[in-house]
């Protein structure tokens, strides 16, 4: 068997937004970054949401080797991902006004903490009310959108608003709407999403910001080791023992 076309297109189209990215998102990312290391710098703490396959960026920057320690999943129940039962039920949640509110409240999240909130559409209820919240309660709030959605959909909040419109910082993912990068003869419908892709390297950029500007601040970076490294349980211990009264995925 030869090579795969198709295969090798969604890469090529993959590459294409990463530099895409990489090239028009510098200066947000070096500012996302730099609020993360400011909040750590301050003893603030840190969180990401995102819903359906948008939390999965979400969860990607969390308890994970070679990650910050203090970055905490702010997480809704029954949108977090698809092993909910429907995994419609995650959807249709997203639409439900006054969730973001109740999450937040209780949740530890408080004046001073950064809070990145991922959403690829931007349009739901859920990120939009999440955004306003957390900006009301004094968070700093790093958006991860696609712009392009805010100007060829209809808002599903009521204010008529994008998560876009009530963040500090936003980084576009150039995504298309769709989030379907391939087509092909007797395909009918168009497929190949690129946006975990994409949206993942942009929450790694982005950390990778954060740990730079706090080497720049005099403070090491509170990253975690593998655990399958010789020495890692040790040096995590450590980390989230020093940190532990801002890591909120151990209790």
């Amino acid at each position: 068997m030869g090579e795969s076309k198709l295969a090798g297109q969604f890469f090529d189209a993959a590459i294409g937004l990463l530099q895409k990215v990489r090239d028009e998102d510098a200066d947000a990312i070096s500012a996302a970054g730099t609020a993360i290391a400011e909040a750590v710098a301050a003893g603030n703490r840190l969180f990401a949401f995102g819903a359906g396959h948008s939390s999965l960026a979400a969860q990607d920057v969390v308890y994970r080797a070679g990650g910050l320690a203090l970055m905490n999943l702010l997480a809704v129940p029954g949108v977090v991902g698809v092993d909910v039962m429907p995994a419609t039920l995650g959807s249709a949640l997203e639409r439900v006004d006054g969730l973001a509110g109740a999450v937040l409240d209780s949740s530890p999240a408080r004046a001073g903490d950064v809070l990145i909130i991922i959403s690829l559409s931007g349009r739901n209820a859920l990120p939009v009310e999440m955004a306003m919240n957390a900006r009301a309660l004094g968070l700093t709030v790093i958006g991860v959108t696609s712009v392009a959605y805010a100007t060829e959909t209809k808002s599903r909040h009521v204010s008529g608003s994008y998560l876009k419109d009530h963040c500090d910082i936003v980084l576009d993912s150039k995504i298309a709407i769709g989030d379907a990068e391939l087509t092909h003869e007797g395909i009918e419908a168009p497929f190949a999403p690129a946006s975990t892709v994409v949206t993942s390297a942009l929450m790694q950029a982005t950390m990778a910001a954060a740990a730079e500007e706090l080497v720049r601040l005099g403070i090491e970076p509170p990253l975690l080791r593998s655990g399958n490294v010789d020495g890692g349980h040790e040096w995590n211990g450590r980390v989230m023992t020093e940190y532990g009264d801002r890591i909120f995925f151990r209790h």
